[in-house]
């Protein structure tokens, strides 16, 4: 069974709360159920952190036993050398996930530190861009 490890970065606890223009009204512990309910040929497991640190750390932790990672690093993407470094370190492949379409916001959303080292980009399908990333998994 393949284990997959979904990240998640700052603010993103806040979903099904905040910006609900933007991400929606739904929590993602929620959306989490019902991706384990559909995907239970999968091992998935979730962490989410504000704390840039704790996402390092927990990509180091996981990065040589997971056969996946799709991470969502919010803002961290767009300013953090040190995650993109960790995702070129390891061995696990990354999918880079953001709810919103990045494009279509402020300017300095449009660069991210972390595709150049990840699997591939999923942006702008809503909570729905975390199941588009389990498929590309499954279909390896």
């Amino acid at each position: 069974m393949k284990k997959i490890l979904i990240l998640n970065g700052p603010n993103l606890n806040l979903l099904g709360v905040r910006e609900k223009s933007i991400y929606g009204d739904q929590s993602f512990e929620n959306y989490f159920q019902n991706l384990k309910s559909k995907y239970d040929v999968l091992e998935l497991h979730y962490f989410q952190s504000n704390s840039e640190g704790a996402i390092i750390d927990k990509l180091h932790e996981i990065g040589f036993s997971f056969d996946g990672i799709i991470l969502n690093a919010g803002a961290y993407t767009h300013t953090s050398v040190a995650i993109a470094d960790a995702i070129a370190a390891i061995n696990t492949p990354v999918v880079e996930v953001h709810i919103s379409n990045v494009h279509q916001r402020e300017e300095f959303r449009h660069h991210s530190y972390l595709s150049k080292n990840c699997k591939g980009i999923i942006v702008g399908f809503g909570l729905d861009g975390y199941r588009l990333a389990l498929e590309s998994f499954l279909s390896n």
